[in-house]
């Protein structure tokens, strides 16, 4: 069924940002989004027909970039929606961290600002889970929405606290500027699942570094995880449901897994290509102890005592979303995609 109404999703190159668009063009809407590279369009398009779309008369491709007011009023005009899908993203520790959190938080600010100026009715924004739980250590109790991660915590990534503090800055243009501008948020954990291309999230470094070998010992660290189809489908509900304004839903599969589980897992259901995946469990204590000396296992130690109690039960209560995937089928089917695309390991 077609619709008139139009949808901006701002990175649409992106992992989540493409399963938006597909989903967003089943659903008959028109479809807006940003890209910083036009040249990039033509990839997306091909994904696109191999996942079935036919006709791109309800697609649209503009050039606009979080850091630059350049073309923001032009992408706004017109558009009932927008979801803020793009970030920028660290795989490496930044010199300057000021420099690296600043475009996140004035991206998200530049936004809020011209989709308020357009009469856009509402906005959703893809945060993430280390802005809701990765202070929560309490394992007696659930993490929910009403959590959020103290930017001062001691391993914390500077994606993470760059996530948090743009989210919190977002909430705070809300309630001083936002007006009659509606605003949600969703939080996912770990995005896994099937890729469309061979384009992926930063989540599959982890599957990478199992199936390739270079985790030699596997850190007994719990983890969340969610399909990235479920993602979208969360943000397409969020995007149109009368009681989804002013709420964060948290993304997440029913139930936890460890990362010695996920290798066990790989192990056993694609035996084929998990011949170097290392069942090695690294000692808490000996993981304690880098910690004082090492980044990445400062971090590590950080996400090992998180409290991976999370709730999903508000966005299952409020805007009737189910996950289409556990947490297994989600590890899965990502670890085929990477092979598919990639022809790994």
């Amino acid at each position: 069924m077609k619709t008139k109404e139009t949808v901006l999703v701002t990175g649409g190159t992106g992992f989540v940002g493409r399963q938006l668009i597909l989903q967003l063009l089943q659903k008959g809407y028109q479809v807006r989004t940003t890209i910083r590279n036009l040249a990039n369009q033509e990839s997306i398009i091909t994904t696109l027909k191999s996942h079935g779309i036919e006709s791109f008369e309800s697609l649209s491709f503009v050039q606009a970039e979080l850091t630059k007011d350049d073309h923001w009023a032009q992408v706004m005009n017109g558009c009932k929606y927008v979801l803020s899908v793009a970030s920028p993203v660290f795989f490496d520790v930044p010199q300057n961290e000021e420099e690296a959190i600043r475009p996140a938080v004035e991206g998200i600010l530049r936004v809020l600002k011209f989709a308020k100026k357009a009469g856009v009715q509402r906005v959703i924004m893809t945060s993430n889970f280390g802005a809701v739980g990765f202070s929560h250590v309490d394992k007696t109790t659930q993490t929910t929405e009403e959590d959020w991660t103290d930017v001062h915590l001691k391993g914390l990534s500077v994606y993470e606290k760059s996530k948090t503090l743009a989210e919190k800055a977002a909430w705070d243009f809300i309630a001083s500027k936002g007006g009659n501008l509606e605003f949600a948020t969703i939080n996912p954990v770990a995005i896994l699942g099937p890729s469309l291309d061979a384009h992926f999230s930063g989540s599959f470094h982890l599957l990478e570094n199992l199936l390739n070998g270079s985790m030699k010992v596997v850190p007994n660290i719990p983890l969340n995880v969610v399909d990235v189809r479920d993602v979208a489908d969360l943000h397409i509900r969020a995007m149109t449901h009368p009681l989804a304004n002013g709420h964060r839903f948290i993304a997440s599969a029913d139930g936890q897994i460890s990362i010695p589980a996920i290798a066990t897992l790989l192990k056993k259901h694609l035996p084929a290509v998990s011949q170097k995946v290392s069942t090695k469990k690294l000692p808490d204590w000996l993981l304690s102890f880098a910690s004082l000396f090492n980044t990445k296992a400062k971090e590590g130690a950080m996400l090992r005592n998180v409290n991976r109690n999370v709730s999903n039960q508000k966005a299952k209560t409020l805007l009737g979303w189910t996950p289409i995937a556990t947490q297994e089928q989600t590890i899965l089917t990502a670890a085929e995609s990477m092979v598919q695309y990639r022809k790994f390991p």
